[in-house]
């Protein structure tokens, strides 16, 4: 059979195929984004007289992500039409027109969408820590979240700088500077969540320890069960952050499947977050107090009056001669 494969070097088609490959993880990650806001917004609704102004906040936190979400998927969408239909002719193919085409409304949309969903979402984790670490002290919780704190500082500095870079005319968004100010965004915004994951797990590990000192094992499984530690610190988003960044710096092809993925993995993070503040099993800054403190005092019995004394009557007592067994 005869081919019909373009004119291109593997490397270049392997390059297109990641690329291509990355927008479909897109829309995965997105319908289950878009699943799991429904599932949230209905908890959340539920609790709005219970809970007060606070579901509100948290409404409209996870509609700002959805509807950035959308916008960002969207941007994918128009960007895959652009490359692939509408200038399937270009010269050097696909990707070549990827290169060269950096500064397009859909790339600078997309490369700006990853920027705030990766902010909203560092905000969200900071927060969290900062509520798991005022159950001790309110002075520890402004130590802890200092570091994270000033690390996101710096992911939005270098992170503004990127997607200056990346927009430029040309082949940016593999150039030196871009790959050199994409590669400390990603740095620095993955510094904070490991470091966010690192405390909160310790915080949590730290707990255990006091319940099983004075409760069973089994009532430490609420809020420190594998599952309870992987969501409350965001750790999957940790682990897919690392490996995109190590396929980023090595300029290898499937760092676009790892950046189809990363933006979702990140806000499944925080919706499995929320979920769990929604039905009332995340830690709250009262859980420590909650589940260590005074145990109620088991105290002795008294009766109000003492047993009154019974006279017998006579004729209703045993007969001692009666109860002698029979030879």
């Amino acid at each position: 059979m005869p081919y019909y494969g373009p004119n291109e070097d593997s490397d270049t088609i392997f390059f297109e195929r990641t690329f291509l490959a990355g927008m479909f993880v897109v829309g995965v990650g997105y319908g289950m984004q878009l699943i799991l806001y429904v599932v949230c917004a209905r908890y959340l609704w539920r609790e709005r007289d219970r809970r007060g102004r606070g579901v509100f906040f948290l409404l409209a936190y996870i509609t700002l992500l959805l509807g950035l979400s959308s916008l960002w998927a969207s941007s994918v969408t128009w960007a895959v039409e652009n490359i692939y239909i509408d200038n399937r002719n270009y010269p050097g193919g696909p990707w070549s027109y990827v290169l060269a085409t950096p500064n397009l409304p859909e790339d600078v949309i997309l490369i700006t969408g990853v920027f705030v969903l990766t902010f909203l979402s560092d905000l969200l984790m900071i927060w969290r820590c900062w509520v798991i670490w005022t159950s001790s002290s309110r002075a520890l919780a402004f130590v802890v979240v200092a570091f994270p704190s000033l690390t996101l500082l710096a992911s939005i500095a270098t992170g503004i700088v990127w997607i200056q870079q990346s927009a430029l005319p040309g082949p940016a968004l593999f150039n030196k500077m871009a790959l050199a100010f994409g590669t400390s965004y990603y740095v620095t915004s993955l510094g904070v969540n490991i470091a966010v994951t690192i405390l909160i797990t310790l915080r949590l590990a730290l707990h255990r320890r006091v319940l099983l000192e004075s409760l069973p094992p089994d009532h430490a499984t609420h809020y420190l069960s594998i599952v309870a530690i992987v969501v409350e610190s965001a750790a999957l988003y940790s682990v897919i952050a690392l490996t995109f960044i190590i396929s980023y710096a090595l300029n290898s092809p499937i760092n676009q499947i790892f950046l189809g993925i990363l933006p979702a993995s990140q806000q499944i993070a925080g919706y499995l977050i929320i979920l769990r503040l929604a039905q009332g099993r995340a830690w709250s800054a009262d859980t420590l107090t909650e589940t260590t403190g005074a145990t109620p005092q088991l105290t002795t019995i008294q009766f109000d009056d003492p047993i009154p004394n019974v006279q017998v009557d006579s004729d209703l007592r045993p007969n001692r001669s009666s109860l002698k067994p029979e030879p």
